[in-house]
């Protein structure tokens, strides 16, 4: 296995993951999607690590999605192994208890999007091109696309991005709520990780429980969701850190959390 197909870099309890084949538009390979898997989990159980920015290399594409070449030599039981990896992969970025922002550098199409919509913020540059146009391969979305589309554009939207296989720009996607942010390319990794430094300030057990209880409430109906919210605010109340915010709220100074 190639040790470069993404590249990993930390700093101030941020972890950078960089799909890095930008000679393909940043595709995902078999291999790249296990060295992505082999990070995310490597990743849920350190403490030290507040927030995962996913981007990739070059300035053309964010991630074009499946390998069409490489899926031209797969067996019909290995494009379903494929398949089941990289949905199980995108719930588990989906699932991390940590943020994780997507910093959406160019053209984002099939898998590409579903990576960007698994993630909890997108920040995309003014080049980005959005889309899931699998229906054009007589294909639908494999990895979470018909499910997490709707729930973030609506139904309708999602709808007609999926049946027509087209793609929207950045402009556009902030418009139906598709990202949360746009910015020039040159500023992108700028701002998430000005945004991570933000999350960074918070508690980091109340940011794993305030996940937590929005990616499982939202699935519910109101009451469920509301006694999700109920437990997973008594998760905080002994933390160290809940005394500790409290305690530089009163002397008029900035916390410094453990997540203890």
């Amino acid at each position: 296995m190639s040790d470069n197909v993404l590249l990993v870099e930390e700093q101030d309890n941020v972890v950078t993951l960089t799909l890095n084949r930008p000679q393909v538009m940043n595709c995902l390979s078999v291999e790249l999607l296990h060295a992505l898997k082999a990070q995310v989990e490597s990743l849920r159980f350190r403490t030290d690590v507040r927030v995962v920015i996913i981007t990739s290399a070059g300035e053309k594409a964010f991630c074009a999605g499946a390998d069409l070449k490489e899926r031209a030599t797969l067996t019909p039981i290995q494009v379903k192994e494929y398949i089941f990896t990289i949905r199980n992969l995108f719930s588990s970025i989906e699932q991390l208890n940590k943020p994780v922002i997507a910093a959406v550098n160019g053209i984002a199409l099939g898998g590409g999007t579903e990576l960007a919509l698994a993630s909890d913020i997108r920040i995309a540059s003014m080049n980005a091109s959005m889309g899931l146009t699998e229906t054009r391969l007589a294909i639908i979305p494999g990895a979470g696309g018909t499910q997490r589309l709707p729930r973030l554009v609506g139904r309708g939207k999602a709808k007609e991005l999926m049946f027509t296989g087209r793609r929207v720009g950045a402009e556009e996607a902030l418009q139906i709520s598709l990202v949360n942010q746009i910015c020039e390319q040159k500023d992108l990794i700028d701002e998430c990780m000005k945004m991570a430094a933000m999350i960074c300030e918070t508690g980091p057990v109340a940011i794993e429980q305030v996940k937590y209880a929005i990616n499982y409430g939202i699935e519910t109906d109101i009451n469920t969701g509301l006694a999700i919210e109920s437990n997973a605010y008594w998760v905080t109340i002994p933390t160290e850190d809940r005394l500790e915010g409290l305690a530089a709220f009163r002397e008029k100074r900035k916390p410094v959390y453990k997540g203890q």
